[in-house]
């Protein structure tokens, strides 16, 4: 591929002003300065609630349903989803008995050979990622064998005639099935199999995911945008709306960080078109606000003015790709929303100020941008901000049981569902925020399930085929 030069200005731009009176003019650093140690230790209190909440509820299964206070599994065995999600969690909070229990509870009863089909996407972000960072943080190498078993399994997802991934697998028979499926879903694996194949030192789980992201982005567009659906055998676009929402994000995000984790210039020359078609393209000024929507990939033309609470993580991505201007600007936008009603609405129309979808999942991404921005711009704002949203989040989600999804963010009516990332991102997130000693920010790359991975092997520590992979 032709490398293509970065631009090396950034334009500045005026914030735009939250909402709630107690955080207008002067956005959130208006607020009184919230007290980092203070917001830390009530973080993992409330953490440490909703981990006890499963254990005693749902140990051993996927995770808990906290209103009625029952396991819940996503398949017809547990494949453990929270605590391997939960586990770095659990040793950046330094709360390492806990930790240790994991880590036994997934050495003597994580099984893979299941004869169930599972979808490739969740498993690689939320078992791939979480197994890799555990091992990664505490050496233990039961963990890295979970994870190359798992990932061996994995990899007949690629055996189709694009090179796209089947969008579920059989863990035991290898058998492949559905084939409509998204740019997220096929360009968001490079980061776990590729960590696999450097640690390992077979490159083959590299090279297939690459190639699944690389066979992504060929699709684009003339314009430089991808659509939101598309067949895994033909190549074929489905749905030809582009945004950066669910679906794309992470296809997004894995372009930037596979350059950031890996020093592959192939990433690095495939992000830089694609985010400048983003910001061309899906990019929204009203009144003087940031947004994101969405556009036709042919044609660019704006097609909804649709944001959400998994539109929020675009800030961080801005942020740590080197566009800090734009990433606050969008932030605000982002904390606009959630001021709205206290909490995130899944989908606002924003130029209408309707909300589209009413539901709030327990989501992470507001809080890992406002993570990024306090990291790069040292604002104590964002630490008020922070501490806004993590006191609506206990407010309106706390059960007696742990915490539990909304089905409406106007009614704050709760719904049964605490799912992993909730222990894996949201609370890690909040956590990190406020505690960014426990752990080195540019020493890490987080995937998009919130779980920090190292180049360990550019210490010289792996084998020399994964230096010799690394190299090309």
């Amino acid at each position: 591929m032709i490398r293509m030069l970065r631009t090396s200005a950034l334009i500045f731009l005026m914030l735009a002003a939250p909402v709630r009176a107690a955080t207008s003019s002067g956005g959130a650093s208006a607020a009184q300065p919230a007290d980092p140690a203070q917001m830390a230790a009530e973080v993992k209190t409330e953490f440490l609630h909703a981990w006890t909440g499963y254990k005693r509820y749902a140990w051993g299964h996927d995770d808990l349903a906290p209103l009625s206070r029952k396991p819940h599994d996503w398949y017809a065995k547990s494949l453990l989803m929270s605590p391997v999600d939960a586990l770095d969690t659990l040793v950046l909070m330094g709360e390492n008995k806990e930790a240790d229990a994991a880590r036994d509870l997934i050495a003597a009863k994580l099984d893979f050979d299941q004869d169930i089909y599972v979808k490739n996407f969740e498993v690689t972000i939320r078992l791939l990622g979480g197994l890799l960072s555990g091992y990664q943080l505490t050496g233990d190498e039961r963990l890295l064998h979970k994870a190359e078993d798992l990932a061996t399994r994995l990899l007949p997802v690629f055996d189709s005639p694009t090179g796209l991934p089947y969008v579920e697998v059989n863990l035991r028979t290898g058998k492949t099935r559905g084939t409509q499926t998204n740019p997220a879903e096929t360009g968001t694996l490079l980061l776990e199999f590729g960590t696999l194949a450097r640690v390992t030192g077979k490159p083959v789980f590299y090279d297939k995911a690459k190639r699944a992201l690389v066979e992504t982005w060929q699709r684009r567009s003339a314009i430089g945008l991808v659509g939101s659906g598309l067949d895994v055998e033909t190549g074929k676009w489905l749905d030809t709306e582009s945004h950066i929402s669910g679906g794309i994000d992470s296809y997004y995000e894995y372009l930037w960080k596979c350059w950031r984790l890996f020093g592959d210039e192939d990433c690095l020359a495939m992000w830089q078109p694609s985010i400048a078609a983003a910001n061309r393209y899906l990019a929204d000024d009203v009144g003087g606000s940031l947004w994101y929507g969405y556009a036709d990939m042919h044609s660019g033309k704006r097609t909804h003015a649709y944001y959400g609470a998994l539109d929020a993580f675009f800030p961080g991505l801005l942020a740590v790709s080197g566009d800090v201007p734009r990433a606050a600007r969008l932030q605000d936008s982002s904390f606009r929303m959630w001021n709205m009603h206290g909490i995130e609405p899944e989908v606002l129309d924003y130029r209408a100020s309707k909300i589209i979808s009413p539901g709030y999942a327990l989501r992470p991404e507001i809080v890992e941008s406002t993570y990024y921005l306090s990291h790069y711009t040292r604002d104590p704002k964002y630490l008020a901000m922070g501490r806004t949203l993590f006191r609506d989040f206990v407010r309106y989600c706390r059960t007696d049981a742990g915490y539990a999804a909304l089905a409406n963010v106007v009614t704050k009516q709760k719904k049964d569902r605490m799912e992993s990332f909730v222990l894996a991102e949201t609370f890690k997130y909040y956590y990190l925020l406020f505690a960014p000693s426990a752990l080195d920010f540019d020493a890490v790359t987080f995937n998009t399930e919130a779980h920090p991975l190292r180049a360990t092997w550019l210490r010289g520590t792996e084998t020399k085929a994964a230096g010799d992979a690394q190299s090309r």
